[in-house]
């Protein structure tokens, strides 16, 4: 016979595995399960805070290719360490978030509605922290792009508690509760519903009708391919001048309006010369009463000085931004000298017809987006420099542009330096403009939209009658 003690240690290693294959992979059929197994040890921390950090070592197993970090000045022996340690510190911090969830399903003996509300509710928030969070709501794509219609209602937090709900029904069911025929039941229907109404809202049950052809957004994509670790080589600053240039008379040629460059692309005081054929909305620095920010910045032909339209607000821990450390121990820990946020607007200022921009992984914050769209963006941009991680993320970051599609029902533009290079129509379609790490310029047409979602005009309000709901329960049951 087995050793029955080490049963749920099992159940907590299998289900943080399985959550943490999910995203960019096999979604809803993955994270459902590994949920179910999350919540057969709910109410036993040690256990949970374990789902925790698997899920994220497996899902941030990316981080890894951070090494070698000597390019930004650490020595060779500690690359590898520190590369391994900010791997373990994000791992940590699922463990140390999973847990306290288990605490207050330990506390409040699992009340399920507040608990999946409580989960979504603390993804919309970590989105907008310092991390690259990847959640259950962002997990569904690009899998089951049905489900993840829905989110033109309910945004990623709302997707995240009913995946919450539907590992809670598929535990139940294993464990063969009483009422279990029911329960089966009612979270069948309750999956066929979801996915009909996302569905139908992927057809066009959003408000407004895209924009008419003769408003279609004719933009190049250019994707430089230059190694990160090389962006800073002498021979590499040499050749740039002309690979601008090469990609400005592609882009003419497509007969595109505007070039767009990736995340970091410009250094600071980059201007375009009176040959140029036509604008560059591109990546860059600047300094601003003496702080340095990572900007979009607009570029006419003539040498004018760039016009800043948006300063990134979310920065790397580490390669951008350190609080102040004495004796100048920050130094040469961020590879552009230390960064300052802009404002918490995706607005982009001064560009018409209005959009919307996501600075690298400021992608996975879905109500700062929201916010712009609803004040007038009528299309999407995100732009990156995903070097040198693999593919993995690019899978990751792809995935979590189309949800903010989704959400937002906009088409988006998604520019990086290595990839991915893709157009994503506002019901969620991808389409592949360059390869990933090949150096290219394409066109996309975009289709600037008017019409404005539910999640856009509310955001996240959905979630809050749910956690009315689940503490009025908890009173009730105490």
């Amino acid at each position: 016979m087995g050793d029955h003690r080490s049963q749920p240690w099992l159940q907590a290693l299998s289900g943080g595995v399985l959550a943490g294959l999910a995203p960019a992979g096999l979604g809803p059929l993955l994270m459902i399960p590994g949920l179910a197994l999350l919540w057969s040890i709910a109410e036993r921390p040690r256990l949970a805070a374990l789902w925790g950090a698997v899920a994220v070592l497996i899902s941030h197993r990316w981080l890894l290719s951070l090494h070698p970090l000597t390019w930004m000045g650490v020595p060779s022996l500690l690359s590898l360490p520190v590369a391994v340690a900010i791997w373990m510190v994000c791992a940590a911090s699922a463990a140390l978030l999973v847990g306290l969830w288990s605490l207050l399903a330990r506390w409040s003996g699992t009340p399920v509605l507040l608990l999946a509300a409580v989960w979504g509710v603390a993804e919309v928030m970590l989105a907008a922290g310092p991390l690259f969070w990847i959640g259950v709501g962002g997990s569904t794509l690009p899998l089951d792009r049905p489900l993840a219609g829905l989110s033109r209602w309910i945004g990623a937090g709302g997707l995240a508690t009913l995946q919450l709900l539907w590992g809670w029904a598929a535990c139940s069911l294993w464990r063969r509760r009483p009422g279990r025929r029911r329960l089966a039941v009612i979270t069948v229907a309750s999956v066929l519903l979801a996915h009909g109404l996302g569905g139908l809202l992927l057809r066009g049950a959003a408000t407004g009708q895209p924009a008419s052809e003769p408003e279609l957004l004719r933009l190049a994509a250019w994707q430089p391919a230059i190694p990160t670790r090389e962006k800073f080589t002498p021979e590499r600053r040499q050749q740039f001048p002309s690979a601008l240039q090469r990609a400005l008379a592609e882009a003419d040629e497509l007969g595109a309006g505007l070039l767009v460059a990736p995340e970091g692309t410009l250094p600071v005081g980059w201007t375009l010369p009176d040959a140029a054929p036509l604008p560059l909305l591109s990546g860059g620095f600047r300094w601003e009463l003496g702080q340095q920010r990572s900007s979009l910045l607009l570029l006419e032909p003539g040498g004018g000085e760039p016009l800043p339209l948006l300063d990134k607000h979310r920065l790397v821990p580490l390669g951008e931004w350190l609080p102040p450390l004495p004796l100048g121990l920050t130094a040469g820990l961020s590879a552009v000298g230390g960064l300052h946020p802009g404002t918490p607007s995706r607005a982009l200022a001064g560009l018409q017809p209005a959009g919307a921009a996501a600075i690298c992984y400021e992608i996975s914050d879905g109500r700062a987006l929201a916010a712009a769209s609803a004040e007038g963006a009528r299309w999407l941009l995100a732009v990156a420099n995903l070097d040198p991680y693999p593919q993995l993320l690019q899978r990751q970051f792809t995935a979590l542009g189309q949800l903010r599609a989704l959400e937002n029902d906009r088409d988006l533009l998604s520019v990086a330096n290595t990839g991915p290079t893709v157009l994503i129509r506002a019901d969620g379609r991808v389409h592949p403009l360059l390869p990933p790490l090949q150096e290219g310029v394409a066109l996309a047409e975009l289709r600037p939209r008017a019409s404005t979602t539910l999640y856009a005009r509310w955001r996240d309000v959905v979630l809050l009658p749910l956690l009315v709901v689940g503490m009025l329960r908890l009173l009730a049951s105490r």
